[in-house]
């Protein structure tokens, strides 16, 4: 299944991609076809299941599905706009989307967060109905938020990956294996295999605003992390700490008193900063979720900055490689914490900024290989377990600490030849088969782990 960069990096909303991005996506889409159905609605009803329910008020998802409701789209958001439609929501209980007449949706009634009944198609489910004066449903829709904004119907869920139409591509490589096989045959970069695929949606030249488009969105949101203070929100009194972070850092810089290892600080304070951002639902670009997305635009900045030789272009690579084994981790197995845990999307992350670092830096397609299955292997069982349902503890250190074994798995790979003992495939199943193994409490529902064990919480 053939999966764009501009599918895998998407400019969107915090604090979720699966569960504020998703959900909001899912309403859109309803409304869509409710458009285009012959019924005539007077109200509307949502209920959130699985992960979505237990984690849903942390994660904004009511907020999502209101404003889904209401018109909202992640790409397009306004905050300020999406203030003013909630207060609307709250007085009327109604929503009005634009092409429908205004509906009734009273939040307190037709939105209900359901714990006893999860649907078994997927841990991130939502049902939308739309009803007649009477309250009987007119038209339904079981959707799936499967992780990094990607949103799925039943029947498309049922159908299975890959079952709409493909594009033509080139390199059609569904695994590593084929990857690197591809790769040595035509002597080409995984960077230039996935450039040549994206050709067969857009030209280069929208290829590359798109790139550059992704990394300025990145870029701007690392610096207003850095530049905010304050308390987050949600009830825990998080204290953002990037800024404070970030002015020793550089009130220290050139003094020669500072430890070499302090570079690991400067990678984390540039995670921390987005994913603060993230938390405070400010615009992020899934990386490939909101709940990781610090880590690879950590990465590149460390690169740009800390790393002599760097080249602005070369991000376009690093962006390109990363989806490319973003892409085989979401073919084959999952980025949805949810449905995988952390391991899903901090260690995917990881694996997507290794194999870009070590593209940037000269690594063959072996060695970038090589660096994403080193970065993926050691997130393997990584939990998801958000304190309070929020994505603040511990997800925004973890950004930091996942965006250092970026960096390390990288320069491992390029010291070998990328000859190793584990393949990337291997790891991608494995990482697979412990989610499934995985128990629930400790896949994105707050109950267990950190989430049940930090007091007062």
């Amino acid at each position: 299944m053939f999966l764009s960069v501009f599918d895998l990096f998407k400019i969107g909303i915090g604090p979720s991609s699966s569960h504020t991005m998703g959900p909001m996506v899912a309403a859109a889409r309803f409304l869509d076809a409710l458009r285009a159905s012959p019924f005539t609605a007077q109200g509307l009803r949502c209920s959130l299941h699985g992960s979505l329910a237990f984690t849903g008020k942390g994660h904004a998802t009511d907020r999502a599905v209101i404003l889904g409701l209401a018109g909202f789209t992640p790409e397009a958001f306004d905050a300020g706009l999406a203030e003013a439609a909630l207060r609307a929501v709250a007085e009327t209980r109604q929503v009005a989307p634009p092409g429908l007449p205004p509906l009734a949706f009273d939040p307190d009634r037709d939105l209900i967060f359901d714990y006893d009944r999860p649907i078994a198609g997927h841990p991130n489910a939502l049902i939308l109905s739309a009803t007649d004066p009477q309250g009987d449903t007119l038209l339904q829709q079981i959707y799936y938020s499967i992780g990094g904004g990607f949103v799925l119907t039943e029947a498309e869920f049922q159908a299975g990956p890959g079952a709409g139409p493909q594009p033509d591509v080139p390199f059609p490589f569904a695994s590593a294996a084929q990857m690197l096989a591809m790769a040595a045959e035509s002597g080409l970069s995984i960077a230039a295999m996935k450039r040549a695929n994206e050709r067969a949606l857009r030209p280069d030249a929208e290829i590359d605003h798109g790139c550059d488009r992704i990394w300025a969105t990145m870029a701007a949101c690392i610096e207003r992390g850095l530049a905010a203070e304050g308390t987050l929100p949600g009830g825990l009194s998080v204290r953002r700490r990037a800024r404070a972070i970030h002015e020793k850092l550089r009130a220290e810089a050139g003094l020669n008193v500072t430890p070499p290892h302090v570079i690991n600080d400067w990678m984390s304070v540039y995670a921390m900063a987005v994913n603060e951002e993230n938390a405070a639902g400010g615009q992020v670009v899934t990386a490939p979720t909101n709940g990781a997305a610090g880590v690879i635009p950590a990465v590149i900045r460390y690169w740009r900055d800390h790393v002599p030789g760097s080249d602005a272009t070369g991000i376009r690579d690093f962006l390109l490689t990363a989806a490319a084994i973003g892409g085989l981790i979401k073919h084959n197995a999952s980025i949805s914490g949810a449905e995988c845990g952390c391991q899903a999307e901090v260690g995917s992350a990881a694996a997507m900024a290794a194999a870009g670092l070590a593209a940037v830096l000269g690594g063959t397609p072996m060695q970038v290989e090589n660096a994403a299955e080193i970065a993926l292997e050691h997130h393997l069982g990584m939990t998801c377990d958000p304190v309070a349902g929020l994505v603040q503890v511990p997800c925004i250190e973890r950004n930091g600490l996942g965006a250092i074994k970026a960096v390390s798995a990288a320069s491992l790979a390029l010291r070998g030849d990328g000859t190793h003992f584990v393949p990337l495939d291997a790891c991608i199943a494995t990482m697979q088969a412990t989610g499934r193994d995985m128990h629930d409490r400790y896949k994105e529902t707050s109950l267990g782990g950190l989430a049940v064990a930090v007091p007062n919480c």
